[in-house]
């Protein structure tokens, strides 16, 4: 059993990373600008991404990997020196520090911060063209996180498989 333990975690993070990182790369590459460009109305169709995230299949993944992400950290400093060890805890730290706490350190308290605001007020305004900005940085440090976790959980299997 717990030699099918460490490949599961892995197999499940390398997929929730991925689903993580394309969510997160869409976001920084073209959602974010064309949301900004539409002004009050993006503010208000970013509520409604917000508001909708938590009841879909997001939150499940996103906090589950952040789980076998966790797992796989502690695994690794537990077998040290063991194939696929150094890849697991850098997937590990890079995905629980730059996905999850970025999250809930920056992205999240804006996300309140914009929920809580009118759009279509100058306060509004001004607010949502400095969340578009802060938002969309924190956002891209979660894809290179992400992105990084996916690529070393992914070297993890790998080396391991090698035995």
């Amino acid at each position: 059993m717990r030699q099918l333990l460490t490949p599961a975690l892995l197999w499940f993070s390398v997929v929730g990373c991925g689903l993580m990182a394309g969510v997160y790369f869409a976001f920084s590459t073209f959602v974010m600008t064309s949301l900004a460009r539409l002004g009050p109305a993006g503010a208000t169709m970013m509520n409604a991404f917000t508001a909708d995230i938590g009841a879909s299949l997001f939150m499940p993944v996103f906090m589950l990997t952040t789980l076998t992400s966790t797992a796989l950290a502690v695994m690794a400093v537990m077998r040290w020196g063991q194939s696929g060890s150094v890849a697991m805890l850098v997937g590990g730290i890079l995905y629980v520090s730059g996905m999850f706490l970025v999250t809930m350190i920056f992205n999240q308290p804006l996300n309140e911060a914009l929920a809580a605001a009118d759009p279509a007020s100058p306060q509004g305004a001004a607010l949502w063209a400095r969340y578009v900005s802060g938002w969309s940085f924190w956002n891209h440090v979660r894809t290179i996180a992400s992105t990084g976790s996916f690529v070393m959980f992914a070297v993890a299997l790998i080396q391991r498989a090698a035995l």
